[in-house]
């Protein structure tokens, strides 16, 4: 009868043995529908005005019309096509322009902006961007190439880092 149940117990356990590593296996990670099942509207209304804006505070006062967003700061403007990080962003909403601050990156139709303070005045489409003290901005930008600009053109002047001499015109 001992025998017997010392006999049952190492069956159970090579039992759980043989089961428990299947079930580690089997562990899934949660899928972006599982963790967020009611995901943001398309980020755009029925105008294209729609901005996003996710950080890991927010204020906003009514009586100024200001809104601050600080910590982690991430903008989507889809109807200028204008994807934003930053460590503070403020929307000023009665001069409709935003202040970028904090190691601010800025992409756009893949032209990028990197700076420490980015100014976006939305109706003229303008950025104005600052350094940080004695540093520069950066800018990239997609030039097009001759075939892009003139709608499918191939004729190209070669490029000549050194272009022929020529001589002084004496009156």
């Amino acid at each position: 009868m001992i025998l017997n149940k010392k006999i049952s117990k190492l069956l159970i356990l090579k039992g759980l043995a043989l089961i428990i590593p299947l079930a580690v296996n089997a562990v899934t990670y949660p899928t972006s529908a599982q963790i967020n099942p009611n995901p943001p509207p398309n980020n755009q209304n029925s105008s294209g005005r729609t901005m996003t804006v996710r950080s890991d505070i927010q204020e906003a006062d009514s009586r100024t019309g200001v809104v601050t967003a600080r910590g982690n700061v991430q903008i989507n403007y889809p109807a200028r096509q204008i994807q934003a990080t930053a460590a503070q962003a403020q929307y000023f909403s009665r001069e409709r322009r935003i202040v970028l601050s904090g190691d601010v990156f800025i992409l756009q139709d893949g032209n990028t902006i990197r700076g420490e303070t980015v100014t976006y005045l939305i109706d003229e489409g303008r950025f104005i961007v600052l350094p940080q003290s004695q540093g520069q901005v950066e800018s990239v930008y997609l030039v097009p190439t001759g075939e892009d600009a003139d709608g499918g053109s191939n004729v190209t002047a070669p490029f000549n880092p050194k272009p022929a001499f020529k001589s002084p015109i004496s009156p």
